[in-house]
């Protein structure tokens, strides 16, 4: 049994990322051509025109999560309302997490305890800021950051286009790729150098999926000076727009966890 400062990790790396799927019926997309005299303008504006809509999407995920020492596997259910809830349940509900926007809340019946907060520790976590509408784009492949609202330099990098921005900020420094098929993020990096904690999230593939462009596969990784998290992601049987409900409750009698800089 895992100790409950591990369970605590894992979980939260897990909820952080919940979702993206991977069925072997579905169509897998290649790489399209690229268009070396499109602007950076003209890459983002079609990156935002390709934003997929949806009410519901449900169906499993597989997790794998390594921290350099150590390394779990898990397969879970998975309940998305567009804008409103995701939510992950392990079997037999040993463990379940639901994030809204003003939430973060998830328990753990293997070691009698329960989390409910807000985003402010999965920020700290991962080095940069979150918020309920990042986690949902970063899922969907679509730029965690508003794009729209800085100028890029653009180049290709292996059959991609990649944008930086003109002016780095101070504290962060971020990079994006954007693949040339579907105009769906390829690579997005956050790094804060000055504490010395990247944020990389790896997008291996796409598929279409009921004439929708989804993620097929993804690498996530969490580096804080010497330390490094990875979280692997392969998502199944997805469906859209089902019917769904979200049971969660806390159960009676757990142990509540209480994390350093979390405002409730």
């Amino acid at each position: 049994m895992q100790s409950a400062k591990q369970t605590l990790k894992y979980t939260i790396f897990s909820i952080g990322f919940l979702f993206i799927f991977s069925c072997k019926s579905n169509k897998a997309i290649t790489n399209g051509s690229v268009n070396e005299n499109l602007s950076a303008k003209a890459i983002i504006k079609t990156h935002y025109q390709n934003h997929i809509n949806f009410k519901t999407l449900s169906g499993k995920l597989k997790i794998n999560y390594s921290d350099g020492e150590s390394s779990q596997g898990v397969s879970v259910s998975i309940r998305i309302e567009k804008d409103k809830a995701i939510w992950m349940s392990a079997p037999l509900g040993m463990v379940k997490v639901y994030i809204t926007p003003n939430r973060v809340s998830f328990y753990n019946k293997l070691q009698n305890e329960f989390f409910d907060g807000n985003f402010s520790y999965l920020s700290n976590l991962l080095g940069t800021e979150l918020n309920f509408d990042k986690v949902q784009n970063l899922l969907l492949g679509q730029a965690i950051f508003d794009l729209r609202k800085e100028k890029y330099t653009t180049s290709i990098v292996n059959k991609n286009y990649q944008l930086k921005p003109r002016k780095a900020a101070d504290l962060f420094k971020t990079l994006f790729t954007i693949e040339a098929t579907n105009f769906k993020i390829s690579t997005q990096q956050i790094a804060q150098p000055l504490k010395k904690r990247v944020l990389e999230i790896d997008y291996k593939n796409y598929q279409e999926i009921q004439n929708k462009v989804l993620p097929n596969t993804i690498v996530i990784t969490a580096i804080d000076k010497d330390k490094t998290n990875t979280i692997d992601l392969e998502y199944r049987n997805m469906e859209f727009n089902r019917t769904l409900n979200f049971p969660y409750k806390i159960p009676k009698g757990f142990d509540e966890i209480v994390l350093e800089n979390n405002d409730k």
